[in-house]
């Protein structure tokens, strides 16, 4: 009988932690589970810039390289970071062809792709 209350004592204390960390750690993993569907919505969605709201304005950015044709598309090859972009409008890119140049734009960071607002030379 002594053995038996002995387990027990040293038992309990194991098991009603265990219990404990158990239901402590549900919340955060409910917490991950649901901000990894919330991101993998996101990236399933290509954000379309709005023009006209100033908030989306700020995530424009430059990026320098070279216009390359890349099978029948022009691309922007940043030989630098060695990336390359594919371009969304493809006439404004066909007057810079194997030419440097800096785009100004939008990346669509799941499809590599930049919503071109202008293009330059460089």
């Amino acid at each position: 009988m002594k053995k038996i209350q002995f387990a027990l004592s040293t038992m309990l204390p194991v098991m009603a932690l265990t219990a404990a960390l158990c239901f402590a750690s549900q919340p955060t993993l409910a917490q991950s589970a649901s901000d990894s569907s919330r991101n993998t919505t996101t990236q399933q969605q290509p954000v379309q810039p709005d023009t006209q709201n100033p908030a989306n304005t700020a995530s424009e950015k430059t990026f320098s390289g070279k216009i390359m044709k890349s099978g029948n598309k022009l691309v922007l090859t940043d030989i630098v970071n060695k990336t390359t972009y594919q371009l969304d409008d493809q006439q404004k890119a066909q007057a810079f062809l194997n030419k440097s140049v800096k785009v100004t734009g939008v990346l669509d960071a799941s499809t590599g792709t930049i919503r071109v607002s202008a293009i330059e030379p460089v």
